[in-house]
């Protein structure tokens, strides 16, 4: 009996897992190369000729044209990565491709789905213990250690040249935002500016606006200035409802014209009554508004960013003010400094000198347009892990030093599991070893040398020790000061290890009609289809990844 229609696809059994299977690991063998601090860029071009040189796992598999779904349930996995810890996309990809791939041979050799689901389960379980309990203490006073963090994470990722000014300038960025509800690293805002060196990027303990005085009679500069934070319009309100007025003589129209003059002068007096020197306005601000502040002295910006005013808010210790006749002298910040400056070519508006700025930016150098947009993503990962660091207070060394422990101790362990799930341990283990093997082969050193020479340091109890890509030697990693949080490790493995078991245990593949996010149909929605399979398109192998790989 046919049930499908007659275009339906569908893909059962070994031939399902397969498929699967393959578009997992060519999703991971896509940015294999670019592991460590050897790994090589990737050059993705679109349809209109716009060009993205990254060496970001989670950048690269985004801008990717991927069609297969069970090829985006692995990107899923970097976005996840990136979302939580800032980094380490790369590594988790490459496990969970490894993983499938590991996972294969035992399809093959007749170890059941749900039996390599369950092992691999366990093997998580067991190295997220292990990691935990070889785990370094970090403090927040322990700003070495921290910027060593820091510098890791952009390591490859062409900032080399001023890794260590970037480091430092991340973890002051990071320590002036932490206040009593943690750290939210959108309060480091990053400017990127073309022309100049890496070198030339600097720290500004405030908010930079990307706009410029409102009237050209305004000062460049405010001292000391009291700042007002508008989300509001300095022009003459509208009335909620349409009206309509007859004019049957001049003098008419000129008292309107009065009226509205006088309006916009009580609003620019509210302003010089609570002491404003400069005022950030959300929305427009009257010609004749214009006027009346540049007489007064004060510096005015119009149309600043929602997100702008709540930095500066945080920058000065003021409030946003949504009303303008609510405003008093309380809702005010402060600043040392209101300035228009040029940068690379730009006027802007900095806000700095502040007593204890909660918001600071990033200000990012380069000669080109990609230096600085792949500067920036490096500088993410940075403030990502500087942030998890401080929040979790753990650290372990780099270099491939994790992954080689927990090899050796999952083979032991899979010896103490009785059952099939023993030989899916051992898979489990064998799948981490991808991790220093990627990193000997994109430095150019023999894998397997490297791989011997890291796991009899390790047998031989030196859990620090890692792979040096530049020298091929094994040093230890923490006295070298290459150290990543835990939970990059522990988060890599959890949702590799979940995207792999999850892509496992599908066995048939069957192009669905309009699912409706999972949801039962109902009578209302005849498209809902139980059970939701997820969007199948692009079902005929890897579909529109070939161009963009």
């Amino acid at each position: 009996m046919i049930i499908l229609g007659e275009d339906s696809q569908r893909t059962s059994g070994q031939d399902a897992q397969s498929m699967n299977i393959t578009a997992g690991k060519a999703v991971a063998e896509a940015v294999r190369t670019t592991l460590g601090p050897k790994g090589m860029d990737k050059m993705l071009v679109d349809s209109s000729g716009q060009v993205v040189v990254t060496n970001d796992g989670v950048t690269i598999l985004k801008e990717m044209d991927i069609d297969h779904p069970a090829a985006n349930m692995i990107v899923e996995v970097s976005e996840t990565q990136e979302t939580e810890v800032g980094d380490g996309t790369t590594t988790a990809v490459i496990i969970a491709g490894e993983l499938l791939d590991q996972a294969e041979d035992l399809l093959e050799s007749d170890v059941h789905a749900t039996t390599i689901a369950q092992g691999y389960r366990q093997a998580a379980e067991k190295a997220k213990e292990v990691l935990e309990s070889n785990a370094i203490e970090v403090t927040e006073d322990d700003r070495e250690t921290l910027t060593k963090i820091a510098a890791t994470a952009m390591t490859g990722k062409g900032a080399e040249s001023a890794k260590d000014l970037l480091a430092e300038l991340v973890v002051d960025a990071v320590l002036a935002v932490q206040d009593d509800d943690g750290i939210d690293t959108d309060n480091v805002s990053v400017e990127k500016v073309v022309g100049g060196s890496i070198n030339n990027s600097e720290l500004v303990e405030g908010v930079i606006v990307d706009k410029t005085r409102v009237d050209e009679n305004m000062p460049y500069a405010v001292e000391d200035a009291n700042v007002a934070i508008l989300d509001d319009a300095l022009e003459v309100r509208e009335t909620e409802i349409d009206a309509e007025v007859n004019v049957t003589d001049p003098d008419q129209l000129q008292q309107f014209l009065d009226q509205e003059e006088k309006q916009l002068k009580e609003m620019v007096d509210k302003l010089v009554e609570v002491g404003a020197d400069a005022v950030f306005v959300g929305d427009g601000i009257d010609d004749m508004a214009q006027h009346y502040l540049a007489k007064e002295g004060i510096l005015a910006v119009r149309r600043a960013k929602s997100s702008d005013l709540k930095r500066l808010a945080r920058a000065t210790g003021g409030r946003v003010v949504s009303n303008l006749d609510d405003i008093e002298e309380d809702d005010l910040g402060f600043a040392g400094s209101v300035a228009q400056k040029d940068v690379g070519g730009d006027e802007r508006i900095f806000v700095e000198d502040v007593e204890d700025a909660k918001s600071v930016t990033l200000i990012l150098r380069g000669g080109t347009e990609h230096v600085v947009d792949e500067l920036e993503r490096a500088i993410e990962d940075s403030l990502g892990v500087v942030r998890t660091t401080l929040e979790d207070g753990k650290v372990l060394p780099g270099g491939g030093a994790p992954e080689t422990e927990l090899s050796l101790v999952l083979r032991e362990f899979a010896d103490s599991v009785g059952g099939r799930e023993q030989l899916a341990i051992e898979a489990f283990a064998e799948a981490l070893d991808i991790i220093p093997r990627t990193l000997a082969e994109n430095a150019g050193l023999d894998p397997i040398d490297s791989l011997v020479d890291l796991r009899s340091r390790h047998d031989g109890g030196e859990f620090p020790a890692g792979l040096d890509a530049y020298t091929g030697d094994i040093i230890d990693m923490e006295a070298e000061g290459v150290v990543e949080p835990l939970r990059v490790k522990t988060q890599a493995i959890e949702s590799a290890t979940e995207a792999a078991v999850m892509i496992l245990r599908i066995d048939d593949v069957i192009a669905a009609g309009d699912l409706s996010g999972g949801q039962t149909g109902d009578d209302d929605d005849e498209g809902g289809a139980p059970g939701g399979m997820g969007g199948m398109g692009g079902m005929g192998g890897m579909g529109g990844m070939g161009g963009a790989m």
